[in-house]
């Protein structure tokens, strides 16, 4: 778990780069639309779209950008129809299996650099469903660890629905069933506890653990995945582990 938190605290500190480009802003833009067009431009209604302003807030995007993303998304505002989300199946090296989740207006273009970025790190792009099976779609939060009392993050979240609390030093992550999302949500919020990450995710099944080496190339695939622009993120089967994260640094440093 604790490399798992290093690895998230690396991503973060990428996005923070991303944010400098504009990268970070297209694809929060990209989520605000998304949640708008599906549950409608209110936040207090769409639990989806309040977690994609708070993040987009997070990350310190313009507010008129976000009104804007918003007016897309209803339709308010022209460029958020042709929209759409996909995910692709494949593997990393090493047989870890990796699942894409894109947002995309060019579905062709999307697909093509996916398997052109998997072939070049020694990949695969897999069929619909032989990856799938090995993932459930779960509701997730990640608090950070200093200053929340576990105990306490642990009951409010079983109370509002969660499966399961994972905790280590550096944070607390709270897994569930989709249709518990809001409640969660709502819970912590009125508890005051700040959120660092929330959404809907595909969870691993079951993790596989790989020699250092081998996890960072891992590592490296993930990261080239998600410098392509119509990729939101990667779910993978890895167990990350604090060896592994060092490992990539050296790697990429």
């Amino acid at each position: 778990m604790a490399g798992h938190s290093k690895w998230k605290n690396i991503q973060r500190k990428k996005s923070a780069m991303d944010a400098k480009r504009g990268r970070l802003f297209t694809r929060l833009a990209r989520e605000i639309i998304i949640a708008a067009r599906e549950g409608g431009g209110d936040p207090d209604t769409n639990p989806r779209l309040r977690m994609a302003i708070e993040r987009a807030k997070a990350n310190n995007m313009p507010k008129d950008k976000i009104i804007n993303a918003i007016k897309r998304g209803t339709g308010e505002l022209r460029g958020g129809g042709q929209l759409e989300e996909i995910f692709y199946e494949g593997y990393a090296p090493h047989g870890i299996a990796m699942m894409i989740y894109c947002v995309t207006d060019n579905r062709n273009r999307a697909l093509s650099e996916i398997r052109h970025m998997l072939n070049k790190h020694g990949g695969s792009l897999g069929e619909s469903g032989s990856v799938a099976w090995q993932f459930r779609r779960m509701a997730y939060f990640s608090i950070p660890a200093e200053g929340n009392d576990p105990d306490e993050i642990l009951d409010l979240a079983i109370d509002a629905g969660a499966e399961d609390v994972a905790f280590d030093e550096y944070q607390i992550e709270i897994f569930a069933p989709v249709e518990a999302f809001k409640a969660i949500g709502d819970r912590l919020r009125a508890a005051g506890v700040q959120v660092q990450e929330a959404g809907i995710k595909m969870i691993p099944l079951q993790k596989i653990s790989l020699p250092p080496e081998q996890a960072a190339q891992v590592l490296k695939v993930i990261e080239a995945l998600e410098d392509l622009d119509d990729v939101q993120e990667v779910y993978a089967n890895l167990d990350i582990s604090d060896e592994a994260v060092a490992e990539y640094e050296k790697m990429t440093a």
